[in-house]
């Protein structure tokens, strides 16, 4: 048997998604820029995905721009802010994804910007009191913070961010890459300038992505070369990608409570089964549902022998789970996002992650292999 459990990395993609993009690079494979009954045709179904995504958001068709993904839309919004709307401070945390974390790392040693990082709690919880004193005491800032922490999964407050954020006069964006098609937005009522999707995190393609943008802001491509994108992103738009995301973002809607009641069920269950099999288990980030995204447990384990092995050690037992934010994998240091909760790097840690597609036959299997793998390393 071979378990997935490390969807919050990216996702199976959905058949009905499949073939609806099978259906586009069949039939609609004219370059959407196009004048002739190709192009247009290709430019229909382009338009008729935004559209769709708009609707689904609460937005306008001209507030959606499709990008490579996540990472892109984040650094598109980041260096729009700074660039184009003349920001001269940002605040984000230290547990922010490296999308948003190294930019503006990088800007601000190139001297474009004041870096100031709020505080967080060990559950990973954004201590809004301080944001609002760094906003106070600080020139119009750009506040960049995750609605969901990918590695942890602790929920952030969008609406009191937001309001926050208003009172100030800040610019708000708000990586939004695993939580988007797990909750529903309405940017109409959201106080956010900056919105973010990647597909392939809601069971669509990868390498495509959105960036929503208010329409009260005005920034410059961060890719030139064409008209594309009403002139936001030089490129030929990848049309069969676009009409995927739009798919897989329209099943999650219209599924959205049954998908989430359904998971939130396998990842209880899995957190109720390792506190009766492994003395001295805990969990990284908040677990309740009130507070944490319903799609990721992060557990860590009690101190063992070989425990930086664990990892290995369950992908042998079929297991495919992550030490922390895939994105990272591979790499020699630890999480920094475990480090800015102050989690003790002497216990091992793994996030399992959940999807629609996952069982409580897979969530059995699974803890009954990292029990036997525990028994062994003690």
């Amino acid at each position: 048997m071979r378990v997935y459990l490390d969807n919050a990395a990216t996702t199976p993609i959905d058949k009905e998604v499949l073939k609806e993009m099978i259906g586009v690079m069949e039939n609609q494979f004219g370059n959407p820029s196009s004048i002739h009954a190709h192009g247009r045709g290709a430019r229909t179904v382009l338009e008729k995905a935004r559209k769709t995504v708009a609707s689904l958001l609460h937005a306008s068709p001209a507030e959606i721009f499709f990008t490579s993904g996540g990472t892109e839309a984040d650094n598109m919004a980041i260096k729009g802010s700074i660039i184009d709307l003349g920001i001269k401070h940002a605040i984000t945390s230290r547990i922010e994804h490296h999308a948003v974390g190294h930019i503006l790392e990088a800007l601000q040693k190139s001297g474009m910007i004041k870096l100031s990082y709020v505080h967080v709690d060990s559950k990973g919880n954004v201590d809004l009191q301080h944001l609002e004193e760094l906003l106070k005491s600080n020139e119009r800032s750009l506040v960049s913070l995750m609605h969901a922490n990918n590695e942890i999964g602790t929920l952030m407050d969008m609406v009191k961010v937001g309001d926050i954020c208003e009172q100030y006069r800040a610019i708000f964006h708000c990586d939004t890459v695993q939580t988007m098609g797990h909750y529903s937005y309405d940017v109409s009522k959201l106080k956010a300038h900056f919105l973010v999707c990647a597909a392939h995190k809601l069971h669509g393609p990868k390498g495509i992505g959105f960036l929503y943008i208010n329409h009260n802001i005005k920034i410059k491509p961060m890719i030139y070369g064409g008209s594309q994108e009403r002139n936001m992103r030089g490129g030929t738009e990848n049309v069969p990608g676009i009409v995927g995301l739009s798919k897989a973002l329209e099943i999650a809607y219209h599924n959205m409570d049954e998908h989430e009641q359904y998971i939130q069920g396998l990842k209880s269950y899995m957190k109720q089964r390792l506190e009766e099999s492994i003395p001295g288990i805990a969990f990284n980030g908040e677990t309740a549902s009130d507070k944490s995204l319903y799609t990721v447990l992060n557990v860590s384990f009690p101190e063992m022998g070989m425990g930086d092995m664990l990892l290995f050690s369950l992908d042998i037992a079929g297991i495919s789970a992550s030490g922390g934010s895939a994105c990272s994998s591979g790499a020699d240091i630890g999480s920094h996002v475990l480090r800015g909760i102050g989690a003790n790097p002497n216990r091992p840690s793994i996030r399992f992650s959940f999807s629609k597609y996952n069982t409580k036959e897979e969530i059995d299997f699974a803890v009954e292999k990292v029990k036997d793998i525990c028994l062994q390393k003690v």
